[in-house]
């Protein structure tokens, strides 16, 4: 055969390893191309992303130094301090708050009692106007109080801001014993101001601001100032029974004076200073000239060096006619 076909043959022998071979270099390259898009896709996901921004205003100076300085999660505490607030607003506008802080005193109180520090017995001294409930009213002491947490400064500041109570203590023995002990003030005048009459003790404190009927016949005092100089001066005229006894009511004058008005309608007025000798000298005319017997509407005792009688309407007349009476007629003949 000649060398053509020779050549021929071995052409077509070598041509299935021809072809493996070039399988083989195609593998290999899509084997570096997948390795080099991993390394890139990795190099591209570990590079920062650009961020998007905004354009906006400048903060103002202090806006800025919040949000530089603001701790971490200071908005979230904010936010619940806020409605905290907005909650016990909502309470104390909407007329809650007594009520929150009542139920809660009783549901403590309720612990305490079911603990064994309920009050089982109350002793309370000294009281004479005003009966045990009063006092324990006033105190703010009730069934659903405990001995535990009841505060025996508290309960004896509420006692002593009642007028008829002068002072009070309070004593506590545990598990369950309260003794209260007070001293009333004493009803020692009626105070009359702007027409209106309360009943006072001798310091001046008003313990009624109406007129119980065990009241009514109390000396009465009126004016402004009257309520705190009553107890001198009422002192000073019951040293005088003949004047006293018929004095209706004293009436202070400008907070200065003492008038007198007795019970027959009779105004006697009496100085600013030297109290004492006018009410000795008005006792003793009355006792040798029967003053208050007369027919007199004012006795004046306000100038020192004399005294002035007032007499009524009629005896003004009477005294005229006698006068008229008693001057002389004239003779005949004289001009």
């Amino acid at each position: 055969m000649d060398g053509a076909g020779r050549l021929a043959r071995s052409a077509r022998s070598l041509g299935p390893e021809s072809d493996l071979k070039a399988t083989d270099a195609k593998a290999t390259d899509l084997k570096a191309a997948a390795i080099g898009a991993v390394v890139l896709l990795r190099e591209q996901l570990r590079r920062p992303r650009p961020q998007l921004t905004l354009d906006r205003e400048p903060s103002h100076r202090w806006i800025a130094l919040v949000e530089r300085y603001m701790p971490a999660r200071a908005g979230i505490a904010a936010t619940v301090l806020m409605l905290l607030g907005s909650a016990a607003f909502g309470v104390v506008k909407g007329g809650h708050l007594e009520e929150l802080s009542r139920a809660a005193s009783d549901t403590r109180n309720a612990i305490a009692n079911s603990a064994g520090f309920r009050i089982a017995s109350v002793a309370i001294n000294g009281r004479k106007q005003l009966s045990q409930d009063e006092v324990l009213a006033i105190g703010g002491v009730n069934g659903h109080s405990s001995l535990l947490f009841l505060d025996a400064a508290t309960v004896r500041e509420r006692l002593k801001a009642n007028p008829w109570i002068a002072e009070a203590t309070v004593l506590k023995f545990y598990p369950g014993q309260l003794q209260i002990d007070i001293v009333e003030r004493s009803a020692f005048a009626l105070w009359q101001r702007d027409g209106r009459i309360s009943v006072i003790s001798n310091d001046g404190a008003v313990l009624e601001s109406y007129l119980p009927q065990r009241f009514v016949s109390l000396p009465l005092v009126v004016g402004k100032g009257a309520e705190t100089h009553a107890k001198d001066f009422l002192a000073l005229l019951a040293r005088y029974p003949q004047v006293s006894s018929v004095t209706k009511a004293a009436v202070f004058v400008g907070e200065r004076r003492w008038n007198l008005r007795l019970k027959d309608g009779v105004d006697v007025r009496l100085p600013e200073n030297d109290v004492d000798n006018a009410l000795a000298e008005l006792s003793k005319l009355d006792r040798e000239e029967k003053l208050f017997s007369r027919d007199i509407v004012a006795v004046d005792m306000r100038l020192p060096d004399r005294l002035t009688v007032q007499l009524s309407d009629d005896a003004a007349k009477a005294r005229e006619e006698l006068f008229k009476e008693k001057k002389p007629k004239k003779k005949a003949g004289e001009a």
